[in-house]
């Protein structure tokens, strides 16, 4: 496919931000970041290192939570509500000739999805060999111990499920002898994928829901992809909710693509990708000009922002962080003992987890009065790509005693956490490079969670 990305490089040059980057900046060099929560996984850079251990220290602790790799789309609309638009029209002659090319190339492609839609991919699967494979390298000491111990629990979704079996796979292959403890159950939903408090809802409704709209109507113009389409600008099926709905699921459909493998024209081909029970990738984005995928990101990145972020939204994960501090409570104080707590769930949980982490800047809040700045200040595909992951990764003295139960002593338990394989900053100062004390750390979070639950009203069955 051939882009320059012109109109990019005008936005950022207008801006005068060239001397940072920015998602924009992002965004022009590699288009796939505009698929949001679709864009494939992006494995750390082969010369990227983590910052070594305070001296006298090593990791003895992991407590992750991540979510799947790459699927198919989950709903059958975002396939055939395209799909069923396109042959209807074809049906009545109402395509352009490269409406019937389109409709031509996905007449084939979309049948594939039949009973696969959510499903983990080949490429999803890999990701997460491919994560778990670095855990071991990153940490030896851990995973490598004779002692090593792993509770991995998984959403009861299957492609959560697949994803977290790949992982330890590779946990099992470093170290033959190492004790993992593989579960799934209902009862683990509460702090794996929590329902939404209808307090925070309802905030979120009331604070937001006019500005996304007014987002939307500015910058989602379907009407030029329709005349590419159609031979009248008029038609319309009786069956379509909107042009708008039209052009969002084909741009889903685009962005999705790589989670099948590299996308013709944009990637190099992988010679490791098995093609067998597998549909191979499609180069969608040329349907698209470089202003309608920057604005339909921008639409997707404010929403989820909206949803996930700003505001209270973060206290949606609050039994997930309780479930990481009280998990740490019964652990970290084992003499001489290894090993992880690996939880495996979804975006809408690794998201707001890492605003309400505070994790860098994932969680920044931006005024209600800045927010058509948004898309230059915060970017979502930061965050919560397919297997995107959050690690807090916990250090204890090589020799000699370290604290017990918080209090001051020797030796304190130090922790950093990475974001996607990265380090990142947490939310109370640092003692050396990105490593803090967990006791300070786990005060911020319990003070942090106990005043929002004091300060908020309770739910209401009403």
């Amino acid at each position: 496919m051939k882009k320059n990305f012109t109109l990019f490089s005008a936005l950022i040059l207008a801006l005068g931000l060239a001397a940072q980057t920015t998602p924009l900046q992002e965004i022009q060099r590699n288009v796939r970041l505009t698929a949001s929560q679709y864009t494939a996984y992006i494995d750390p850079e082969p010369d990227y290192r983590l910052t070594p251990a305070p001296k006298g220290y090593e990791p003895f602790y992991i407590s992750h939570y991540g979510r799947h790799g790459s699927r198919w789309l989950i709903d059958r609309h975002q396939y055939w509500d395209v799909m069923d638009v396109l042959d209807r029209a074809h049906q009545q002659g109402a395509l352009t000739p490269r409406g019937e090319e389109l409709w031509a190339t996905l007449s084939e492609w979309v049948p594939t999805t039949h009973k696969r839609r959510g499903e983990l991919t080949n490429v999803g699967e890999r990701q997460h060999h491919r994560i778990g494979r670095r855990l071991t390298e990153r940490f030896p000491e851990i995973f490598g111990a004779r002692d090593c111990e792993v509770d991995a629990r998984s959403t009861v979704v299957i492609r959560c499920i697949l994803s977290m079996e790949a992982e330890c796979e590779e946990l099992t292959a470093f170290n033959p002898a190492i004790s993992i403890h593989n579960d799934v159950s209902e009862s683990f939903q509460y702090y794996l994928n929590q329902d939404w408090s209808r307090r925070i809802k309802d905030e979120q409704k009331a604070r937001w829901a006019e500005v996304t709209f007014d987002y939307k109507k500015a910058y989602l113009h379907p009407e030029r992809l329709w005349g590419v389409l159609f031979r009248d600008t008029a038609w319309r099926d009786e069956k379509l909710p909107s042009r708008t709905h039209f052009m969002r699921n084909f741009f889903y459909m685009a962005g999705n693509m790589q989670s099948h493998g590299p996308v013709p024209g944009l990637q190099s081909d992988d010679p490791t990708l098995s093609w067998k029970h597998q549909s191979r990738p499609l180069n969608l984005y040329g349907w698209f000009t470089d202003q309608e995928l920057f604005d339909l990101w921008r639409t997707e990145n404010l929403e989820w922002y909206v949803n996930y972020v700003a505001g209270k939204a973060p206290f949606t994960q609050e039994n997930l962080l309780w479930n990481i501090i009280q998990t740490c409570d019964t652990t970290l104080h084992k003499a001489g003992w290894h090993g992880a707590t690996m939880r495996f769930g979804h975006e809408v949980c690794v998201l707001p987890l890492s605003a309400l982490l505070e994790l860098g800047d994932a969680g920044k809040q931006i005024p209600l009065s800045e927010i058509n700045t948004l898309y230059d200040r915060w970017a979502n595909f930061r965050v919560f790509p397919m297997a995107c992951n959050v690690q807090l990764v916990f250090y204890r003295p090589k020799e000699g005693r370290f604290a017990s139960n918080y209090t001051e002593g020797e030796g304190d338990i130090l922790v950093k956490a990475l974001l996607n394989e990265r380090e990142v900053a947490l939310p109370v100062p640092a003692v050396e490079g990105p490593y803090c004390r967990w006791k300070d750390l786990r005060a911020y979070y319990v003070n942090k969670l106990t005043q929002f639950t004091e300060s908020a009203p309770k739910d209401s069955d009403d």
